[in-house]
């Protein structure tokens, strides 16, 4: 099974994300199929790119986006209807 989820890369202490598309059993910084995005927690508000087509494309495939991705999706969803 495929997950939408958060794969860690930056420095120690300073976080940032890449939203990926990876097979579940995956480990997290692990292999992954494709990358759709990326979140920086360490920015106010919080800072983030999505190729909102691509997630959506992986997700009517099959793929469950992972809780933090959901609400990554859900803040990409309101910024386009601004």
């Amino acid at each position: 099974m495929l997950r939408i989820r958060l794969r860690r890369v930056g420095k120690k202490g300073q976080p940032s994300y890449r939203i990926v598309v990876a097979d579940a059993r995956a480990p997290r910084d692990g292999a992954y199929v494709q990358w759709i995005g990326t979140y920086d927690p360490l920015v106010d508000p919080p800072g983030f790119t999505l190729d909102r087509e691509k997630a959506r494309d992986w997700i009517s495939k099959g793929a469950q986006p992972s809780e933090a991705v959901r609400r990554i999706i859900g803040w990409a969803d309101a910024a386009a209807q601004e």
